[in-house]
């Protein structure tokens, strides 16, 4: 495939297209400095969550409660590329930045005039051997940006992109690094690493995360400096204490063990460390007055739990590091010895309330988890679905009381397990609403059958270790879109304001805004407009393809407020779809196709943005 690097508009575009103009609101109405949206405009959407802290939530209020029932579709664009698309659309000064599945095309749109015609587009020369290596589907989450100018975009085949934001030119490429096997920077796909997440910018640097826990690969994250694409620091996900970036111990404020020494290796068997997973392929935040961002790192090596004895650190954990140097600040472990795939990879969203500085993350585990984001201290975690693999988590400790009827072992096959590995939320993030307090949530609402099976390493081949069968959970619904009170309520019951029942999963992420409205999409590509307050559904379209993609928001040179979503269903849940797997296997597709193997009879494949507007 060869790079193609096209010019659509000549070079000499208005210079406001490229202007980052300077807020005159913040985002969450106001409650944060102007660091925590870059400087940004409200109308503008220059990071992945809208702000640092993945609030999701945009000011603008064009759009409302009242007036929403009008929306229409204003103007599509089809990227150009089938399998799934996550992830949504920058919108710098008068440019919107699209980004597809691979081979990770980026696209700039002249949203000044009609339709908003391509100003250039970039399709990066990438090797179609790395599509056999990506785990589940061949998605991007998303673009970066610089006020330098530049756009950052992750490609598949292991590599950091910069692009000149103004002609699509390619800046320059930086590897993944790892120095714990022989050939991996020259070759990371070759050794089962693929990278498929949102970079984060912060100050001047970027920062990326690798995917391939299902390959082996030893999870870590890496900083490059934005001008050149050089290596600034890379920490890892398990090993030496050095390596890890813990200096001189490090703890999270429920439990001592963690200021033990070295656990990233003393907690696996032998040197299970070196191939232990712990990748960190979710989303990316940063709190620029404490200057620590936070991420997660998922599944260990490999779903067998029998191979790997031991707590396994730091898999499943919820890290905190300072960008400088990215040393440790905190880490909490929230799934220790993982035996169900419960990637911790899911967004850690920001948010202040009753004067503590907070963090919220939904795991795939089934806990939703408040915490304080300048210690790690575990305040609040409570089940948001049917959870029974574990009967509760010790506020004292922060270790989940396991329940031994829902283990796993290569012993038996373990049934009816809540939640199943896709999580009762995966990948799709959350958005929060300032003006409620509360998080909107798009689940899923699936269960599964679990065996480990004995699988033996080798570089570059799919590390496992498990056959899984996921099915529809309690009810019969795949799916669920609620609103969560992070604060209040002692239980599942009372934390939960509302909740929409859906037919397949809700994998696309959420959208708050001050118009009152939560919108999410589902994989038969619903796009839903809901009151904030009551649930209510106020407006539905239906979208070209299932939604996996997540819905943003911005004004238009016109003044007006406009609504967009990326539709292309695909991701875990959608593989059978993307990839044309048949439903014949229940286990098929790390057992997603036992779960949505219908989900051919709903959507097709696709890759559209459909933009709405009043």
């Amino acid at each position: 495939m060869n790079r193609r690097s096209q010019k659509v508009i000549s070079g000499g575009i208005a210079a406001g297209l490229f202007v980052f103009a300077v807020a005159s609101a913040n985002a969450q109405a106001g409650a944060r400095t102007g660091a925590w949206t870059y400087g940004a405009a409200p109308g503008e959407w220059v990071m992945p969550g809208y702000d640092y802290g993945l609030s999701r939530f945009s000011p603008l209020k064009q759009i409302t409660t009242a007036n929403v029932a009008n929306l229409k579709a204003a103007w599509s664009f089809s990227t150009g590329t089938l399998r799934g698309h996550e992830g949504n659309p920058l919108v710098i000064g008068n440019v919107m930045y699209v980004h597809t599945s691979f081979p990770n095309k980026v696209y700039a749109l002249d949203l000044s005039k009609p339709g908003a015609p391509i100003i250039w587009q970039l399709t990066p020369n990438q090797s179609p051997d790395a599509i056999p290596i990506a785990c589940c589907d061949l998605v991007n989450r998303g673009t970066a940006y610089h006020k330098s100018g530049k756009i950052f975009i992750e490609l598949l085949q292991g590599e950091l992109l910069a692009i000149d934001a103004k002609t699509g030119k390619e800046l320059w490429r930086a590897k993944h690094p790892d120095k714990s096997n022989a050939g991996v920077e020259a070759n990371g796909y070759k050794q089962g690493a693929t990278m498929t997440n949102a970079p984060i910018v912060i100050k001047d640097m970027v920062i990326a995360g690798i995917s391939g826990g299902e390959f082996g690969v030893r999870g870590r994250v890496t900083a490059f400096d934005v001008n050149t694409g050089k290596q600034i620091w890379t920490k890892y996900s398990t090993g030496p204490d050095d390596e890890v970036g813990i200096v001189n111990g490090v703890g999270n404020a429920n439990y001592a063990s963690h200021k033990g020494k070295d656990l990233g290796v003393s907690t696996w068997q032998g040197n299970e460390w070196k191939i232990g997973g712990g990748t960190t392929w979710g989303w990316y935040t940063y709190d620029p007055e404490l200057d620590l961002f936070y991420y997660g790192s998922g599944n260990p090596g490999s779903w067998n739990p029998d191979q790997r004895p031991g707590d396994n650190k730091w898999s499943m954990s919820i890290w905190a590091r300072h960008p400088a140097d990215g040393s440790v600040a905190w880490v909490y472990q929230m799934t220790p010895h993982d035996e169900w795939d419960y990637d911790g990879i899911n967004e850690m969203t920001l948010f202040d309330k009753g004067g503590q500085k907070l963090l919220q993350h939904f795991d795939r585990n089934g806990f939703a988890y408040t915490l304080d984001r300048t210690n790690g201290k575990v305040l609040k975690a409570e089940p948001y679905g049917p959870v029974n693999w574990a009967t509760k988590v010790d506020l004292a400790t922060g270790i989940p009381q396991k329940d031994p009827r829902y283990g796993t072992t290569s012993k038996k096959n373990t049934e009816g397990i809540c939640p199943a590995a896709i999580g009762f939320k995966d990948q799709q993030p959350a958005a929060y609403s300032p003006m409620t307090g509360m998080f909107y949530v798009p689940t899923n609402h699936i269960c599964m059958d679990y065996e480990g099976v004995e699988v033996k390493y080798t570089a570059g081949q799919p590390y496992v270790g498990a056959i899984v069968r996921m099915f529809p959970g309690p009810g019969g619904y795949r799916g669920r879109f609620i609103a969560w009170d992070p604060t209040a309520g002692k239980d599942r019951a009372a934390s939960t304001a509302w909740e929409i029942k859906e037919p397949l999963a809700a994998y696309g992420g959420a959208l708050t805004t001050a118009g009152g409205l939560a919108f999410y999409g589902t994989m038969e590509g619903w796009l839903k407009a809901v009151d904030q307050k009551t649930g209510k559904v106020l407006w539905q379209f239906k979208t070209p393809s299932g939604i996996i993609g997540n819905p943003m928001t911005y004004t238009a040179p016109d003044g007006k407020q406009y609504v967009a979503v990326l539709s292309g269903i695909g991701g875990w849940a959608g593989i059978g779809v993307a990839a044309g797997i048949g439903a014949e296997d229940p286990t098929a597709g790390l057992g997603a196709l036992g779960a949505f193997g219908d989900a051919a009879q709903f959507s097709t494949q696709g890759g559209v943005l459909t933009v709405f507007s009043l």
